[in-house]
């Protein structure tokens, strides 16, 4: 029997932040996280160690720009998604990780709790 994939929990703004991506990166990366909820890779990702243990990046390009979505996936609950945004510049913005890293230490605290 197969296993029932995993829920996604959005942090903060990131539904929100997602909803806002044109629709096909919107499409792409509800397809780049069915994946994650399936046990597997996205097709383009990097770690993102900088931001906390185990947050992944889903790289997204499209006609419209670079898009991203970080996300940690090593907890039994949930695949938690702590941040999408629109990539303005080629480096990640520190803005970015900040406010993925704050998301990450109150995911952390909560499930402490």
């Amino acid at each position: 029997m197969e296993s029932p994939a995993r829920p996604i929990e959005f942090r903060g703004s990131s539904l929100q932040d997602l909803s806002r991506f044109p629709a096909a990166a919107r499409r792409k990366a509800g397809f780049q996280l069915f994946l994650v909820q399936q046990g597997e890779d996205p097709d383009d990702w990097k770690p993102m160690s900088d931001v906390g243990p185990g947050v992944k990046e889903i790289r997204i390009r499209e006609k419209d720009g670079a898009f991203r979505v970080f996300y940690v996936a090593t907890f039994q609950r949930a695949i938690f998604v702590l941040h999408c945004f629109q990539k303005k510049t080629q480096q990640t913005s520190a803005g970015d990780k900040e406010l993925a890293k704050r998301r990450y230490k109150e995911l952390i605290r909560e499930m402490k709790r």
